[in-house]
């Protein structure tokens, strides 16, 4: 592979990272109210999959994947549950205490838990297999070894990943601890509409696109 290849490369991925994701919107939400160390954990949960995802596509198994139309449908929707279930709990808690009563952070995620939100965020678009599948092989130079290839484009669009799940986690990080309206109650109000908001892009994501 060329630098100029990997240069093309690297502004595919930066144009489909421009339009803000499900996961992208997960990452604002859990950095809102459990701020941005603790958000990294959902972004490690969220690369996580995609490396298994890459994996998949890497061995082949992008068209057996293809098939299983009605796993794909299972998981998305699952995926999709679990985030609006997670929403409307937040929302619902964030009214059992006044809002003014309510301190920040007072009743954060488990690293565990944001961990595996953003896997099964992530997990729940397997169609990003196949997304992978078709991406990778534009930019494979045939005549070079496969592996290493596959290993420098998923290498780097995990690292642009990161850095954009990075930046939404720290600005909603970011704007909860200096604006002083942003506290307590209203917080996990606003964290419970993010995940809301997560889950109906992830409803309305179509096949042909991953972010």
């Amino acid at each position: 592979m060329t630098l100029d290849t990997w240069l093309i490369y690297i502004g595919v991925v930066l144009v489909f990272m421009a339009a803000p994701g499900p996961s992208h919107i997960l990452m604002m939400s859990v950095g809102l109210k459990n701020g941005f160390q603790r958000s990294l954990a959902t972004a490690a949960g969220d690369l996580s999959a995609n490396a298994i995802q890459m994996l998949l596509a890497g061995l082949g198994l992008a068209t057996a994947l293809a098939a299983s139309r009605y796993g794909f449908v299972l998981v998305k929707w699952a995926g999709v549950a679990y985030l609006a279930w997670m929403g409307v709990r937040q929302i619902r808690n964030s009214f059992r205490t006044p809002l003014k009563s309510r301190k920040p952070n007072a009743a954060r995620t488990s690293a565990r838990r944001l961990w595996m939100t953003g896997f099964l965020t992530s997990a729940a678009n397997p169609k990003a297999v196949v997304f992978f599948a078709a991406l990778f092989p534009q930019f494979i130079d045939s005549s070079n070894p496969l592996a290493l290839q596959l290993l420098l484009l998923g290498g780097t669009y995990l690292m642009i990943d990161a850095c954009f799940l990075s930046v939404y986690g720290w600005s909603a990080s970011s704007l909860a601890r200096r604006s002083s309206r942003l506290r307590g109650a209203l917080v996990e109000r606003l964290s419970g509409m993010g995940l809301l908001g997560s889950a109906g892009l992830l409803a309305l994501k179509s096949p042909a696109r991953h972010g």
